[in-house]
């Protein structure tokens, strides 16, 4: 009978342990905190993206103020003159428009610039983050930021400084 019992429950524990998964997760802006090419990035980016906003504000004022010369002019010009102006404050609301969506557009040279800048940075995180999840034998990885829905996470499965050290970096510098 001791042998049946012993021979069950060490059954149960090996199927137990054959479906336990081992789980942690990371706190990706944390870590990108840490990463001091990660903030240089962000800081070109915020650069040129100001650079460009004030570009396109200017050509927007500057529709803004044609248009208004336009109505105020409009009851002493002729019908080609009201034309030829029209086509122009319209020609330059179209082109401001096309350097609006050439820099900040979904394919534009900011997505571009953040792409070049900031992808380099997300590969090393995430084979830091691999290397963690493979060195403790961990089964799968959360990101603490992402959509993902965590709603408690205890602390001793936050792989985050794991993550930093494994950078080369050190983690603690910056709090969270």
């Amino acid at each position: 009978m001791k042998k049946i019992i012993f021979t069950l429950a060490f059954t149960f524990m090996a199927f137990a342990g054959a479906f336990a998964q081992r789980f942690g997760y990371v706190d990706s802006e944390y870590i990108l905190k840490h990463v001091p090419d990660y903030a240089s990035a962000q800081k070109q980016l915020s650069v040129l993206s100001e650079q460009w906003q004030k570009e396109v504000d200017s050509r927007f004022g500057e529709i803004d103020r044609l248009y208004k010369a336009y109505q105020a002019d409009q009851v002493l010009m002729t019908a080609d003159m009201k034309k030829r102006r029209e086509a122009e404050i319209v020609d330059k609301e179209k082109a401001a428009k096309d350097f609006q969506r050439q820099k900040f557009g979904p394919d534009g040279e900011l997505a571009q610039r953040s792409t070049q800048l900031v992808k380099p940075i997300q590969d090393k995180v995430a084979k830091a983050v691999q290397a963690v999840a493979e060195t403790e034998s961990l089964d799968m990885i959360f990101d603490k930021n992402s959509e993902t829905i965590m709603l408690y996470a205890n602390p001793r499965y936050d792989k985050s400084a794991a993550v930093i050290t494994r950078l080369g970096l050190k983690p603690g510098v910056f709090a969270k």
